[in-house]
């Protein structure tokens, strides 16, 4: 630690990202990648992007994108925030939004970036506990004084899905701050709040192409919200950086977002993969949360997460393992990936259970 260092970087617990392992016929399941990757229109729209136009920089307001996630969800350009990536996204929103004297409120066990936020800007916290089976309970968040409120739906990495009723509820008793819900694995099997909008001012919605589409390497987020939530989030991105997204980024996801086949497709089979994956875990013993996300969340009763998880590595399988907050260090979150990967998976779990048994 250099004594240049500021108070703030002094202080900060970083985020520590899923490891990405340089290993030969690696069976990769710890970062919730699609398997599939991008549909041939995406790759035919960033080959016609590289060319002399590189020179020149990006449209900082990523206009046509914009306006094609408007039109996917139903809602108008103004409506609609893009950056580099839905961390980035959500980063803007903590300094734009939820910067306020009473604490942010979010789950115990969620996605472990929120609190890194709040160390980075300096901004209060509680964590609210989730319930014996790890859901979020709604009846938790109200009535307390809150700077806003933001957990993912599903809950990563429990992979629990909240019901859009509960979170209406939510933004009924809670109208005094703003109510951030990260949809990064919405769409693979849940219920989106988009269609809210229009009657909660204080809602604001995030996304990511880096799941459901395929797009992780290029690095494109977007939050949809009324069209004044979205102007706190632009002015904070241009005080900070003009231009987010290249030209190759956004040709990318607006082809993404104009894909509808290859989205449902890839997603449906990832769906079916995971359907077909829990009921094989739960044949070996494994307790599994219910999913609505392309992971799943399991524990053995029998046997320690972190084992498991050095066992599944030793065979070129690597999945993920949380060691803390305790009450989860039993669970491995395991993407779901082709069916092939799957049953990889499936017979090194038997041989590891086999062996321990």
């Amino acid at each position: 630690m250099s004594r240049y260092w500021s108070a703030i970087a002094r202080g900060l617990t970083p985020y520590v990202p899923g490891e990405q392992p340089k290993l030969a016929n690696l069976v990769k399941l710890n970062t919730n990648e699609n398997p599939y990757g991008p549909g041939p229109a995406v790759l035919a729209a960033l080959r016609d992007a590289v060319g002399d136009e590189l020179r020149l920089y990006p449209d900082p307001g990523a206009e046509e994108l914009r306006s094609a996630i408007a039109a996917a969800h139903g809602v108008k350009t103004e409506q609609v925030f893009v950056g580099n990536g839905s961390d980035e996204v959500l980063a803007h929103a903590f300094l734009a939004l939820l910067k306020q004297d009473a604490p942010v409120l979010f789950p115990d066990i969620t996605y472990s970036f929120y609190p890194v936020y709040c160390g980075l800007y300096q901004i209060p916290y509680r964590e609210i506990p989730l319930d014996d089976d790890f859901a979020i309970r709604v009846d938790d968040y109200l009535g307390q004084a809150n700077g806003g409120i933001v957990f993912p739906n599903p809950n990563a990495p429990t992979g629990r899905l909240l019901a859009r009723a509960e979170i209406e509820r939510l933004l009924l008793g809670n109208s005094g701050s703003v109510v951030l819900v990260d949809e990064a694995y919405i769409d693979f099997g849940g219920e989106s709040v988009v269609p809210l909008i229009e009657r909660y001012p204080n809602l604001l919605v995030v996304h990511t192409l880096s799941k459901s589409r395929a797009l992780a390497g290029l690095r494109v987020g977007y939050a949809i919200g009324q069209a004044d939530l979205i102007e706190a989030l632009t002015r904070v991105k241009d005080s900070f950086n003009s231009y987010p997204l290249g030209r190759l980024a956004q040709a990318g996801a607006r082809a993404a977002m104009a894909d509808r086949a290859w989205f449902d497709a890839s997603r449906e089979k990832i769906m079916r993969s995971r359907d077909r994956l829990v009921g094989e875990l739960v044949g070996m013993g494994f307790e599994v949360l219910p999913s609505g996300a392309n992971f799943v969340f399991a524990r053995h009763s029998g046997h320690d997460g972190a084992a498991l998880a050095a066992a599944l590595r030793e065979r070129g399988i690597v999945v993920r393992h949380f060691r803390r907050p305790a009450r989860i260090a039993a669970f491995l979150r395991i993407t779901i990936g082709t069916d092939p990967q799957c049953d990889a998976l499936s017979r090194a779990l038997r041989e590891i259970l086999g062996q321990c048994g």
